[in-house]
């Protein structure tokens, strides 16, 4: 007696078509897509890096750019002709020339220089000058006559005798004490003997010339953030009975 055969079960057409394990070109399609997303966030991070880098920049050179014109235009007024403003380094003229191997700047320069310079201070208060104003660089030059050496200690004597001139508290004009202040805070000295002496004018090349020095944008800064970059500097004790010490030789 035969039984009846019973027929195998048939697949169904829907299981063969959909494997439980993702083939692997759906895998590498998923990989490539997750590459594109991370690539288009890290393209964008960049790009507004970059144009918070470019706008801190700009305004950056803007604000100097302000800060230097209002200073030229004092430079403009009689009294104190013969000062010039080249780039960032103000040519004080005949208010801070010397005699032949002396230090001593008359009287009447001194009282010139000390009208002049709390006008300026005035204008490195200002937002546009302030943000981004490090330091100011009283720098001394001399005549070709004479040694290298000789010439280098005179010209740092030169710039030491204008800082004197300003923080004389005992001068007839003498500056106001936040302006003394601020002189010795930010201003420094320096000496550069008959190097950039001008040529066939020795009455010239003893003088001494004002250079201002500002703040760079650093990469780690955001933009209008210039207190980035901020020199870490010892508080100087503040001393009223100023005495320059040229004149307790």
């Amino acid at each position: 007696m035969f039984g009846s055969r019973i027929p195998p079960a048939k697949r169904s057409r829907d299981e063969a078509e959909k494997p439980f394990w993702i083939s692997f070109s759906d895998l590498m399609t998923a990989l490539m897509v997750l590459f594109l997303v991370a690539m288009a966030v890290a393209l964008l991070s960049v790009t507004t890096g970059l144009r918070k880098i470019d706008e801190g920049r700009a305004n950056r050179d803007q604000a100097i750019s302000t800060c230097l014109n209002n200073i030229r235009q004092i430079t403009q007024k009689a009294e104190y002709a013969g000062m010039t403003l080249r780039g960032q380094t103000l040519e004080l003229g005949t208010l801070a020339e010397f005699p032949k191997d002396s230090h001593v700047l008359a009287p009447d320069r001194a009282v010139l220089l000390r009208s002049f310079v709390p006008r300026m201070l005035h204008i490195a208060r200002t937002p546009d000058c302030q943000n981004w104003l490090k330091r100011w660089v009283l720098e001394g030059y001399a005549s070709p006559e004479g040694s290298y050496l000789y010439n280098l200690n005179l010209s740092l004597e030169r710039s030491q005798r204008v800082l004197c001139v300003l923080l004389d508290a005992n001068a007839p004009n003498a500056l106001g004490q936040e302006d003394r202040k601020t002189i010795r805070e930010l201003f420094f000295v320096g000496g550069s003997s008959f190097n950039s002496a001008i040529l066939n004018q020795p009455e010239k090349s003893r003088r001494v010339e004002l250079r201002l020095e500002f703040k760079e944008l650093s990469n780690r800064c955001e933009a209008n953030a210039p207190d980035c970059e901020i020199d870490e500097v010892r508080p100087i004790p503040w001393d009223d009975d100023f005495k320059c010490p040229m004149d307790k030789r």
